[in-house]
């Protein structure tokens, strides 16, 4: 019978990965020392953590990039990751972070509620075309809202141009079968109703799954599912397997503005 804890047992699988949180956090802080006009903890409900922080663009906006962080829907916040906003900062575009309620405190469909409402606040904040990123928990919570139940307003919906899921999960119904569902609480119903690989596609927008090449496997499966199910649904879908790059290091480039994945995040590659 096959170890699903292992499957998805991304740290244990990393050497020194017990250290990289306190170095992403400090990180970001002194990124956010740097930048200029850095808006924080902007409220899209009245939860504790339905809080935004937005990167403002160099130079006049050319439109908005919402990134969603992950953390198997149990920990971490919008702070930890500030300076992943700099690749797309860099070429003009206005970058929003959101927080959200973890679990258990929060079902896994009510999270994917709070994210519809931070890219809805997000974009009433900013003007232009969205693209929407997210990594690991964060990949699933970006592609749930392009799914067919949908709950953004057409005008909102409209204007998104382009998704990146990095080392996204599209297909939660394996997860019921770890240890960490004792956290997360699902169901098998609620598993299949938040698995956007299992729903139609609202719209037609490009949908890019990245996922690193030394990942475990089945981030792998699940980034080859996502785009492949979609392109049977006349999305422009792309798998993006990045060689040599594990579940943390995958997110690096976003950092960087000449960087193959900031390019893809914005729409030039």
């Amino acid at each position: 019978m096959r170890d699903w804890d292992d499957a998805y047992a991304n740290s244990a699988h990393i050497p020194g990965s017990d250290k990289l949180p306190a170095q992403w956090a400090e990180r970001a802080a002194a990124y956010r020392a740097r930048l200029k006009d850095f808006r924080a903890d902007i409220a899209y409900g009245s939860g504790e953590r339905q809080r935004l922080d937005l990167i403002p663009s160099d130079g006049e906006s050319k439109g908005l990039v919402v990134f969603v962080h992950g953390g198997y829907w149990m920990r971490f916040d919008k702070s930890t990751w500030t300076d992943l906003a700099e690749g797309a900062r860099h070429h003009g575009w206005t970058v929003a972070l959101p927080s959200y309620t973890l679990t258990p405190a929060a079902r896994i469909s009510d999270i994917t509620a709070e994210i519809t409402a931070a890219i809805a606040k997000a974009a009433s904040l900013v003007s232009g075309p969205i693209r929407l990123a997210g990594h690991s928990a964060g990949g699933h919570l970006v592609t749930r809202t392009l799914c067919d139940d949908s709950r953004l307003e057409p005008a909102i919906f409209n204007r998104i141009t382009g998704t990146l899921s990095i080392s996204g999960l599209h297909d939660l119904r394996p997860l019921l079968k770890t240890k960490m569902n004792e956290t997360l609480g699902m169901t098998m119903e609620e598993a299949t109703l938040e698995s956007a690989a299992l729903h139609l596609p609202r719209g037609h927008s490009p949908v890019t799954a990245w996922v690193g090449g030394s990942e475990r496997p089945e981030f792998i499966r699940q980034s080859d599912l996502m785009a492949n199910v979609w392109t049977g649904f006349d999305v422009s879908t792309h798998l993006v397997v990045d060689p040599g790059l594990n579940h943390f290091t995958v997110i690096d480039g976003l950092k960087d503005p000449s960087s193959h994945i900031t390019a893809r995040l914005i729409g030039l590659d």
